[in-house]
């Protein structure tokens, strides 16, 4: 999962998805919190984007190196290297950037021989986190 989530090298986020993290949360260092607050009012803006890491165009280890100076754009990222067990793994890959693009590629790979269940054998949520009623 760890390296998975550092598929977050890529891209932005709408408001919508990191304001509680960036107006609630403690694990956030508190200039880079400002700096979202700019473009992330407590409402409304729910579309503005901000970047995931400081590199959104590149595929690189910066998402882990941001982690490490609490500045994770999610707060299930930056749950990753907060004190619990998978702080060694955000380290290896931030020191390590082959070692994140391998372990990465093996792992999407992994992932992409998955079967999942599809027509009436499965289902396409409407909502991902609950099973349709």
């Amino acid at each position: 999962m760890v390296v998975l989530s550092g598929g977050h090298t890529i891209g932005n986020a709408r408001c919508t998805t990191f304001r509680n993290h960036i107006y609630n949360d403690t694990n956030i260092e508190p200039t880079f919190a400002s700096s979202l607050k700019a473009n992330c009012p407590q409402s409304g803006g729910d579309n503005n984007l901000s970047p995931l890491d400081n590199t959104p165009t590149t595929f690189d280890n910066a998402y882990f190196v941001n982690l490490q100076s609490k500045k994770g754009v999610f707060h299930s990222d930056q749950e990753l290297f907060n004190g619990g067990s998978t702080d060694s793994i955000v380290n290896t890959y931030s020191s390590n950037p082959s070692t994140f693009a391998s372990e990465f590629a093996k792992d999407m790979l992994k992932m992409s021989n998955l079967s999942p269940l599809t027509g009436s054998n499965g289902e396409i949520r409407t909502k991902c986190w609950k099973t349709n009623n």
